[in-house]
């Protein structure tokens, strides 16, 4: 009948998706699959995947941070399209190349290399390098110095697979071993070939190479070797990657900190940093949402604590530094980013802007519920949006010298015209920040003014998502600093997907 055929036409087209991705204007397309309204696409599809940026994925509309940051990197939608119609289920999941986080660690001596030095014996040196497609080669480590000896053994180290051989095992690897000379005119003792195939065979016979001189054979008749490379030990362990982390099932804890200090002027006069603007957001509600829709991808209940500080609060007039900006201090969760926003509007009707423009409170906040939980199952992200010169500086200092031993980052946006010398010193990214001579852990703060990123052409979605890139760009860094300073290793993800009654295949005639 009619119906029946234009069914299958449609369940024809529902088996072809279109992925789009925004951010590299690709468009890809699946294999077509027939006679099936279950079908298990074999395509893969390789993206470049980045944490700080938006990149949506369309006909079904998520974002790849939203597969990425669902359980196990399984997302499931349902297909849109024809209006009043269920067109089906879409299943997507996302895994990340392999290839790319195994470290080999390795360890060589040598033996009766040629004496170079006139004096003494030789300060021997190896260099590594990687063969290139069209065969070029380019340099990948170089060991340290052992002084005055013929038969050295270099210290033990450790370089990416990718840096070694690209994730090919059988490429060439090409090693080099020179005789230091302080000059920097250092002299060829010989070379050898290996690959990270052989390598991997650990200790053994296959892994004792003769150090070559082409040009000393060439001269000698007698000529054997340079003397001989031995590996003493090599071992590879994959490196956990931010994705690993959020796939066993790690959250990101978003909380969001808006200055209500009077610097920022009476929020109802257009001069001010907090107007409501009825046709624009202001410049703290654009960085929050540029930020905030972003991270929200990767907490599953999308609940976000916002607090306010430096503003005196009703019914008594008293300041404070961390109030909720929903009102509720039992529960100062809000629903998703719109209900931050939402929250905001309303507070600016109820306080009163006031100051001084204290930091240490919210960090110290934030940093309670981090030391709650230290285990790697969760990972807080604190945004603070100020306008201002901090009030508090050693105390914030102090506080975020703290802040670094637990699982937690902070993201500060300076917005209006004042001078943010002081965020500068905060994002501790030159001179590592220390309080009363004790240096943080690790680095946690990420500042950017939010003047650098306004688009003279007043084209805000590019100027926001170029501000949440570099805001967000460091904060995978920062997570796996935590997780490897502490020892914790990702859960293993839960087992894959398989659909229903895919066990059987049936042909429909």
């Amino acid at each position: 009948s009619c119906s029946t055929f234009l069914d299958q036409v449609l369940y024809k087209i529902s088996a072809i998706i279109f992925c789009v991705l925004d951010t590299i204007s690709c468009e890809t397309l699946t294999e077509v699959i027939d006679n099936t309204l279950n079908p298990d696409f074999v395509r893969k599809y390789i993206l470049d995947y980045f944490f700080e940026e938006k990149q949506n994925l369309r006909q079904m509309f998520c974002t790849l941070g939203e597969i990425v940051g669902s359980p196990a990197s399984r997302l499931e939608k349902p297909l849109g399209g024809i209006p009043g119609k269920k067109c089906g289920t879409i299943i997507l999941t996302a895994e990340e190349l392999s290839n790319c986080r195994d470290s080999a660690t390795m360890q060589f001596c040598a033996n009766k290399l040629d004496k170079k030095d006139f004096f003494g014996k030789s300060d021997p040196f190896m260099v590594f390098y990687r063969s290139n497609e069209d065969g070029t080669f380019t340099i990948c480590h170089k060991t340290e110095v052992v002084k005055n000896t013929l038969n050295p053994v270099w210290q033990p180290f450790t370089i990416p697979v990718r840096a070694l051989c690209n994730g090919d095992y059988d490429r060439t690897i090409k090693v080099e071993v020179y005789d230091w000379d302080r000059d920097g005119s250092h002299d060829f003792i010989g070379d050898f070939t290996t690959s990270y195939r052989e390598l991997a065979r650990g200790q053994s016979q296959f892994n004792v190479y003769e150090v070559i001189n082409t040009k000393k054979k060439m001269k000698k008749k007698k000529y054997v070797n340079s003397g001989t490379v031995t590996l003493l030990s090599f071992s590879v362990e994959s490196e956990f990657t931010f994705l690993d982390y959020i796939k066993g099932g790690t959250q990101i804890n978003f909380t969001v900190a808006i200055d209500f200090t009077a610097s920022n002027g009476n929020p109802s006069q257009s001069t001010s940093l907090h107007y409501m603007n009825p046709y624009q957001l202001n410049a703290y509600a654009m960085a929050l949402k540029a930020v905030g829709e972003i991270i929200q991808d990767y907490d599953s209940d999308k609940m976000f604590p916002a607090l306010g500080f430096g503003a005196k609060l009703p019914p008594d007039g008293r300041v404070s530094h961390e109030f909720p900006l929903n009102g509720n201090i039992e529960n100062p969760y809000c629903n998703g980013i719109e209900g931050i926003l939402e929250a905001y509007h309303q507070s600016l009707k109820t306080v009163q802007l006031y100051g001084p423009t204290n930091f240490a409170p919210i960090v110290n906040h934030v940093a309670r519920y981090a030391a709650a939980v230290q285990d790697g199952s969760q990972y807080f992200v604190l945004l603070i949006i100020t306008d201002g010169v901090i009030s508090d500086m050693a105390q914030t200092k102090e506080a975020i010298v703290n802040a670094a031993k637990l699982p937690m980052s902070i993201i500060i946006v300076g917005v209006g015209q004042a001078e943010f010398d002081a965020m500068v010193e905060l994002d501790g990214d030159d001179i590592r920040i220390s309080s009363r001579g004790k240096l943080a852990e690790r680095d946690i703060v990420q500042f950017v003014p939010f003047r650098d990123y306004m688009d003279r052409t007043g084209n805000h979605v590019l100027s926001m998502a170029r501000l949440a890139k570099d805001v967000l760009a460091e904060i995978p860094d920062q997570f796996i600093s935590y997780m490897k300073s502490r020892g914790i290793k990702p859960n293993p993800a839960p087992p894959p997907y398989t659909p229903p009654g895919h066990t059987h295949h049936h042909t429909q005639i």
